[in-house]
């Protein structure tokens, strides 16, 4: 795939900025009015998931634990899909003997109930989780905060922290439009998604600052387009390739992983959009505005 050097992305910034500060906007949105839809893993409570041989819908497990009358207030979620039949119980904390009451329950009134994990966490334990998870990207943005001040010059780390808050953002939008559940996997997610963005953003100023010493007479605006144009079949072919590898384990790797997949696929698919069309025009428009002031 190749990309003639006519391209000209930078003259067009403003048009990307209008379409990634729609998107921000509709993914705060998103947050204020469905809110994130916490996993035990940062609030507390127990998760409890069956498979089955027979179909079984959440109405008919809902009856069963009114039944005994354990965990009527849960959340049920069917897991299976065309071919295996799953579902997933998230109530309040649970004690193992409500736990094995249920388990008895279910497999009492299921053909071919199988308990495919049960876990239970504090409120206290959900609480210190939550801070770490904060605690951990946190210390990841000031990493890269450093790094790239040392590496390149301190505006080349703001721009490349403010396009790395514009793919997180994106990506907890999308899971509060689909009521996804955030918990440690999420966060791991975030995390790798973190450093792919950040690698493919530092690809492209590290061609800018050869630009700067090959090209001595251009623009910075000229030297940071020819840098995104060079690095533009990379970007594409490596993310494509990505993409399709994350959307198979995705679709057959099982309700488990689901939620890291599904945060990888959405962050990486954005986090190639913003080192394209994101980080270099955020670049080239403070280079002009540090230009204008001289």
């Amino acid at each position: 795939m190749k990309f003639t050097e006519n391209l000209d992305l930078m003259s067009k910034r403003k048009l990307w900025f209008t379409i990634s500060g729609a998107f921000m906007v509709l993914a705060l949105l998103f947050l204020v009015i469905s809110g994130l839809n916490l996993g035990i893993d940062f609030q507390g409570g127990s998760i409890i998931e069956y498979s089955f041989t027979e179909a079984v819908d959440t109405e008919q497990v809902r009856g069963v634990l009114q039944e005994i009358n354990i965990a009527t207030e849960a959340q049920l979620q069917d897991s299976g899909d065309a071919e295996e039949y799953g579902v997933i119980i998230r109530s309040s904390e649970l004690s193992q003997e409500e736990i094995q009451e249920v388990n008895d329950a279910m497999a009492a009134n299921f053909e071919g109930t199988d308990l495919l994990r049960s876990e239970s966490i504090g409120a206290v334990i959900g609480e210190e989780l939550r801070m770490q998870a904060l605690l951990a990207l946190l210390v990841a943005a000031i990493a890269i905060v450093i790094y790239i001040s040392f590496r390149f010059e301190f505006k080349f780390a703001i721009t490349a922290l403010m396009t790395l808050a514009h793919d997180v953002v994106f990506t907890i939008g999308v899971f509060a439009l689909l009521g996804r559940e955030i918990n440690t996997a999420f966060i791991a997610a975030l995390l790798t998604i973190i450093g792919y963005s950040i690698n493919d953003t530092i690809v492209i100023f590290d061609r800018i600052r050869e630009n700067m010493k090959i090209h001595k007479r251009s623009s910075f605006t000229e030297l940071a387009n020819r840098a995104v144009v060079d690095t533009l079949p990379r970007s594409i072919n490596t993310s494509m390739t990505t993409l399709v590898a994350i959307l198979a384990i995705y679709l057959f790797g099982g309700a488990a992983i689901q939620t890291f997949m599904l945060a990888l696929f959405v962050g990486m698919a954005v986090g190639t959009y913003s080192s394209i069309f994101v980080a270099s025009p955020i670049l080239v428009s403070w280079q002009a505005k540090v230009e204008t002031a001289k």
